[in-house]
């Protein structure tokens, strides 16, 4: 009996153990997004920060990092893509991170094409990732191509229902078909995650929500964006858009959905311009590296801020220095 009795108190001290790990974990991971009481939600944009953990010139994009998060104070900060890009990447990361861990600010990620060509495969890095505190990145979806889909709903000031979504995305790498070059594109599955995804999320809340997407990629439609006269870009375009050689159909299924205002990428250093078309904003961030690799443009950020019940959203540009450029007003801006 007494040896029965101590194993049952064993258990249960494990089991109490277990339950606040439980919590533990599930605190961390459990940051909640929402709207402020004045109905504001700030989110910054940092892409392509190509960082190189032994390189020097590295530290050019955390200084800038640390300044932008002190001036803009964001409620949610978004990686998209090509964020750690030499070895050691688990160091890197570490880096990269620390300045919006030691803020406590929730941080969400996409990965880039360059950010599992080195000592960590993408699924390792996805790995890596997931455990980073504040982090609220999934990077496995059930049935889904890549590594990292998910939605992140943003909820009103009371936390009572979703009043936002915010779609992260793996634009993928390189082509996968032989005799078809250059990058990667969003599969069907993909696709069709996001299409059931926003008809869930409308049942769900009884209307559409308005939705940004990151991803790190361009979709082929940017080019088209960009030259539509009736409603020019604003922003700069030093460098032609590198696009998948196929539209998967991406851009329809968000059309045909009718949620998602805006997207948001990285991928092309020499870019930041915001265009428009059919209804949806397509924008690149401001390139966040140091020298480790090539960029004509000073460093910085994008920042989006939204506004609680309103299809729409502000951005600009906040550069090392701390300028403020290119404010966009959206879809304002864009109605002629």
């Amino acid at each position: 009996m007494v040896i029965k009795s101590k194993e049952r108190t064993i258990k249960q001290w494990l089991l109490f153990l277990s339950c606040i790990f439980l919590i533990n974990t599930s605190f961390a991971k459990g940051f909640e997004l929402k709207f402020k009481d004045n109905q504001k939600f700030k989110i910054v944009q940092f892409t392509d920060t190509h960082i190189k953990a032994n390189n020097p010139e590295s530290k050019a994009a955390i200084t800038m990092i640390n300044k932008v998060l002190d001036e803009e104070n964001p409620d949610l900060v978004i990686f998209t893509g090509d964020v750690v890009t030499g070895n050691p990447v688990i160091h890197g990361w570490e880096m990269v991170t620390e300045p919006i861990i030691e803020r406590d600010i929730p941080f969400a990620v996409v990965l880039g094409n360059h950010d599992d060509e080195n000592e960590l495969s993408r699924e390792e890095v996805a790995n890596f990732v997931v455990k980073l505190h504040g982090n609220l990145f999934i990077p496995h979806t059930k049935g889904v191509d890549g590594f990292g889909n998910y939605v992140l709903p943003v909820k009103s000031p009371s936390g009572s229902a979703n009043a936002a979504l915010l779609y992260c995305m793996d634009s993928n790498a390189y082509s996968t078909i032989e005799g078809i070059k250059g990058y990667g594109w969003f599969q069907e599955s993909q696709i069709n995650w996001y299409r059931k995804e926003s008809q869930k999320q409308k049942k769900e809340n009884g209307r559409v929500l308005p939705a940004l997407a990151f991803f790190h990629i361009p979709l082929v439609e940017y080019t088209e964006a960009y030259k539509n006269e009736k409603h020019p870009p604003i922003g700069i375009r030093l460098e032609k858009e590198c696009s998948p050689e196929i539209n998967s159909g991406m851009f329809t299924a968000m059309l045909e959905s009718g949620d998602v205002m805006g997207t948001f990428v990285g991928h092309d250093h020499s870019n930041d311009y915001i265009s428009y078309l059919h209804g949806i904003a397509l924008a690149y961030g401001r390139f966040s590296g140091g020298k480790t690799t090539y960029g004509e443009l000073s460093n910085g950020a994008r920042v989006i801020e939204l506004t609680e019940n309103e299809r729409g959203f502000k951005t600009w540009i906040r550069t090392n220095q701390g300028e403020v450029l290119l404010p966009v007003d959206f879809p304002s801006d864009f109605d002629n």
